[in-house]
């Protein structure tokens, strides 16, 4: 199965920038945490913001590797995309990329998030339903 990715168009702002007028390398996990909300709540149809306050399901990130290829600039416009590397039965791995409107790769990130209670702070089995909406959109699923 070749999996799905999701793309957002995103304009870098000033609060984005350091006094050299380029990303402050920390507003891109700001951004790329963002990209996963709207991968939830559009893609997979599970509401974000009601996994985590009311059923109580985090998502913290447990691994990035990141790869800085090229800066981003004030008023650059950028394309984030994400696409699921992989889905275990309590984890998942996400390749996220930002890439100018010219397509030169500016960051490429490989990020792992684990399920866990937000109650116990243990980690759990993804829950079925966001499991089923990760999985049509995964490469590999075990």
């Amino acid at each position: 199965m070749t999996p799905t990715v999701f793309t957002r168009e995103r304009l870098i702002r000033f609060s984005d920038c350091d006094p050299a007028g380029i990303v402050f390398y920390p507003q891109y996990f700001v951004m790329f945490n963002g990209l996963v909300e709207d991968w939830f709540n559009e893609a997979l149809d599970i509401n974000y913001a009601a996994l985590i306050a009311e059923r109580r399901i985090g998502l913290p990130t447990v691994r990035l590797e990141v790869d800085f290829k090229s800066v981003s600039r004030l008023g650059d416009s950028v394309l984030l995309s994400l696409q699921v590397e992989r889905l275990g039965s309590r984890s998942l791995t996400l390749g996220l990329e930002c890439r100018s409107q010219h397509d030169e790769l500016r960051v490429k990130v490989r990020q792992v998030i684990v399920t866990t209670s937000l109650v116990t702070h243990a980690s759990v089995e993804i829950p079925s339903d966001v499991r089923a909406g990760i999985a049509r959109h995964a490469a590999v699923v075990q």
